[in-house]
């Protein structure tokens, strides 16, 4: 055939494969799928059916290769076997009466246990938090787990790396796991890397994209976990990552972002649960055990007015369900006289936006803590084009004011249950990334956190239904495009 005869055909054989994909993506894009999420890729394929199959066929999917998948099946069964009794049952006659049904559920789809016997310490102050940290380490006897999804030695953190080496230096068995692509893209994280090998500590990098290793998958899947243990006692966990306030970005150093956090230090059993999450994630990238945490003797249950009930909740691309989105709808679900959310990112799915407006809609008192400055551009805006439907259903918002992220991600359900963890309430949290919840129960803990939310409120300003819509015609326009493209998942 002559190139003559090949231009003339071109544009019948780009034809045929338009009408192809189109057809195909209908029969395959919205399988398993949340109806938004399919309409959204259907929009992109049809709009440009070549660079959006293309896009598709790298984004498409949220699921971990089949061997990874494998690895959370068996941890979730060990998890469930070693733990039997550690729960001593809840009854079905729990106060709130709905909490008996949650704890199941989470049981069901994380394999973690509500443990009682458990003392908490609230850290809200990002430099006070990594100094708990520092001491926590310093104090380790056997062993030290640290987990974070950003993970730089900076003049922020120094303190707690050098307290990591002592460790090391001791004989303390030392891990450390860090996102790949979030901890190396940033500008402290090679020299990281290299840090941590002349100082001898063990550590992996999570999630690394290998495709011609064969470890195909959705190249931005991440680990966005927080998580230090200490001997299986003393336990960590919450929003902030181990990195400077700054991010040590020069774009957030120039427009004066800090980020302001709230971690959780976990005195008890239910550290076991935290410990038992590290060891999933070690796992699924060493095939390595760690036979010293396995075999760790059962830890004593503090008693009193300050000890909880509390319940870890994984979730992530490893889990057949979204274990953190059906949590939070069944606590809001639950709620009767109070929901207050910290999101720094709120794009939720239609279930999670539904079960927030009814609450509102049915008496709650509803508050949304969100920013009034954030670092992304896209989430930024389409996280406001959801506040219209929030203020007319009755839900209060509050900005914290400029030049401070709140990234805090925690929310109390009347005067009964907290959860505080690296979980935003955004499609991406629900559906790509690992996280991390721990839900407590008990008035003590809420009132605590309740303090926060007041601090948070008295540095923020409210939002008024009156005012958001007489913001400028164009932006209201870039906010509902960026909401396009939330549902792009």
């Amino acid at each position: 055939m002559t190139w003559r005869k090949l231009l003339k055909a071109f544009p019948t054989v780009i034809l045929v494969v338009d009408i192809l994909i189109r057809i195909v993506s209908v029969a395959v894009v919205p399988r398993n799928r949340r109806p938004s999420s399919a309409m959204a890729w259907l929009m992109a394929i049809f709009v440009a059916p070549i660079p959006g199959s293309v896009l598709y066929g790298l984004l498409g999917s949220t699921k971990l290769p089949k061997d990874r998948r494998d690895k959370q099946r068996e941890i979730n069964s060990l998890i469930l076997e070693n733990t039997q009794g550690l729960d001593n049952r809840v009854p079905t006659d729990t106060q709130p009466p709905w909490f008996g049904t949650v704890v199941q559920l989470n049981r069901t789809l994380g394999a973690m246990p509500l443990i009682p016997g458990n003392t908490t310490r609230l850290l809200p102050d990002y430099a006070g938090s990594i100094a708990a940290m520092t001491e926590a380490v310093d104090a380790a006897e056997r062993y030290v787990h640290v987990e974070f999804y950003i993970f730089t030695r900076d003049e922020s953190t120094f303190l707690f790396f050098d307290a990591l080496k002592r460790a090391h230096d001791r004989g303390v068995k030392v891990r450390v796991l860090y996102d790949h692509w979030a901890t190396i893209r940033n500008p402290q994280g090679r020299v990281t890397r290299t840090w941590l090998r002349d100082a001898g500590i063990r550590f992996e990098e999570m999630l690394p994209f290998h495709p011609t290793k064969g470890m195909w998958r959705r190249p931005d899947l991440r680990n966005h976990r927080k998580i230090v243990v200490v001997d299986g006692d003393v336990a960590f966990t919450g929003s902030q990552n181990m990195t400077d306030p700054s991010y040590n970005k020069r774009g957030n150093i120039r427009r004066g972002l800090q980020w302001k956090d709230l971690m959780v230090r976990l005195d008890g059993p239910a550290a076991v649960g935290l410990n038992a999450l590290f060891i999933t994630d070690w796992y699924s990238e060493t095939d390595e055990l760690p036979t010293d945490a396995e075999a760790e003797p059962r830890v004593e249950r503090r008693t009193g007015d300050d000890a909880y009930e509390c319940q870890v909740v994984p979730s992530g691309p490893g889990f057949d369900g979204e274990n953190n989105l059906r949590l939070f709808n069944a606590l809001v679900y639950g709620a009767q006289e109070r929901l207050i959310i910290a999101s720094p990112y709120f794009v939720p799915d239609e279930s999670m936006l539904y079960a927030i407006t009814t609450a509102a809609e049915r008496g709650v008192d509803v508050q949304l803590f969100a920013c009034e400055v954030a670092d992304q551009f896209l989430v930024y805006h389409a996280q406001r084009s959801y506040y219209e439907t929030l203020l007319r259903a009755g839900v209060r918002i509050f900005l914290y004011e400029k030049p401070i992220v709140l990234h805090s991600k925690h929310f109390t359900v009347d005067n009964d249950v907290a959860v505080i963890g690296s979980s935003n309430m955004d499609m991406r949290s629900f559906s790509l990334n690992f996280e991390v919840s721990l839900m407590v129960r008990g008035a003590g803990f809420v009132d605590q956190v309740r303090e926060i939310e007041e601090d948070y409120r008295a540095k923020s300003h409210e939002i008024t239904l009156a005012g958001w819509l007489t913001r400028p015609a164009p932006l209201q326009v870039l906010d509902n495009v960026a909401r396009l493209t939330a549902s792009v998942q």
